[in-house]
């Protein structure tokens, strides 16, 4: 769940911000011998204005606690509440939410200490190169990649289709997740039309699946993807067939992975920390597999939803929620009518962290806005060669 949430952050934050647009400098952006040249500097009267606006800081930030740590408490308390309720099948009202906006912070900045400090080195996040590389030492096996993209997009497009995806769901969350323009090994925060772009997670693919997503996906669905595969397997012959055997072969040993430990998101997370789960991530860009987690990470979201008694079908703005926040979560919004949609906030839906982080669901601070302004991407998205390509595929 935490890195749902992670990614839900990464996602909401791309709505607000202007395609290749940079991002703010801050001391960690720049390099180290500029920082260290900074500190070395500091002279005594940097050093006493620092302390002095520290102190500023300091006083402000005490005061906002004592208005924001009550507000969050209750937030956790009431999500309690819901969750309990809902376990005995009673009905969710306005009073089960807290309908206040969060305080925000608007004080001082902390102010940078120009004494020198002992920064730890940040460990990079594994790129599509490290999954490849994973998948080859570890289960000696190199995923089968498209000729070329609309290769993948017509086998995702039916593979989805076929298991009751609709077309406007399939293309619209693609192009939100992708921008509308993604590629099958498309990684988040990485971009070829921006030099020296860094990943920002580990999510890659039409539906932007993290490592823990492709994990827990195998872990669950695993037995459904090795039938696929073999139905798929009786089809072919030569070469074909020895190749098809042998992505089986792996296929079973990465699923037994996935499984040696309980069926729970922290568990699988651990799993995907490892280069063994890189090794497992790497099956979302092979042509075979790679349409089926992608399917199956939306499908889990709409069988959620039917299990629950949600048998109307989900907009792409609805089934976008909840691919990003995590089925329970999403449904809690998917689920209220729209006149509770126009007064929930968007708070009663994070961590307190989450939230401040968050210029989108501040600035769009009910559900009912955080719901169009991801239908309004939606439809810009949906116009770019990346969304007309897919939606011409099937």
């Amino acid at each position: 769940m935490r890195l749902q949430l992670i990614r839900l952050y990464f996602c909401l934050v791309a709505l607000a911000l202007p395609a290749g647009g940079p991002p703010a400098l801050a001391m960690d952006a720049l390099p180290a011998s500029t920082v260290d040249a900074m500190a070395q500097a500091a002279s005594p009267q940097a050093i006493a204005e620092y302390r002095r606006k520290l102190k500023e800081y300091q006083a402000a930030r005490a005061a906002f606690e004592q208005e924001a740590e009550p507000y969050w408490t209750a937030i956790a308390e009431k999500r309690r509440g819901r969750n309990a309720k809902r376990r005995e099948r009673q009905a969710i009202t306005l009073d089960d939410y807290v309908l206040t906006q969060p305080p925000l912070y608007d004080g001082p900045k902390r102010p940078v200490d120009p004494e020198p400090q002992d920064r730890p080195e940040r460990k990079p996040l594994p790129v599509v190169s490290d999954f490849l590389q994973a998948a080859a030492s570890h289960f000696q096996f190199t995923p089968q990649r498209p000729a070329s993209e609309v290769e993948f997009k017509r086998a995702y497009g039916h593979v989805a289709l076929a298991s009751g995806l609709t077309r406007e769901q399939i293309v619209r969350v693609y192009s939100f997740e992708t921008g509308g323009n993604g590629n099958h090994d498309m990684q988040s925060g990485l971009s070829s039309s921006r030099p020296g772009s860094r990943a920002i997670s580990t999510a890659v693919g039409y539906n932007q699946l993290l490592t823990t997503n492709t994990v827990s996906l195998l872990a669950e669905q695993g037995h459904d993807i090795v039938k696929a595969l073999t139905e798929k397997a009786t089809g072919l012959s030569g070469p074909a067939r020895k190749a098809m055997d042998h992505k089986l072969a792996v296929l079973k040993r990465m699923v037994a992975f996935t499984r040696s430990v309980p069926v729970q998101w922290s568990e699988h997370e651990k799993l995907a920390n490892t280069p063994q789960g890189w090794g497992v991530h790497a099956l979302v860009l092979d042509i075979d597999v790679g349409p089926l987690l992608q399917t199956h990470k939306l499908l889990t979201s709409v069988l959620f939803a039917r299990a629950k008694g949600y048998t109307r079908p989900l907009s792409a703005a609805e089934l976008e929620m909840m691919n990003l926040t995590g089925d329970s979560t999403g449904l809690d919004m998917v689920t209220m009518p729209q006149a509770m949609r126009e007064q929930v906030p968007t708070s009663n839906f994070f961590q307190r962290g989450g939230y401040e982080r968050n210029p989108v669901a501040i600035r769009h601070n009910t559900v009912a806005k955080l719901l169009a302004i991801t239908d309004e991407r939606m439809d810009v998205n949906s116009s770019k060669p990346g969304a007309k390509e897919l939606a011409a595929a099937f």
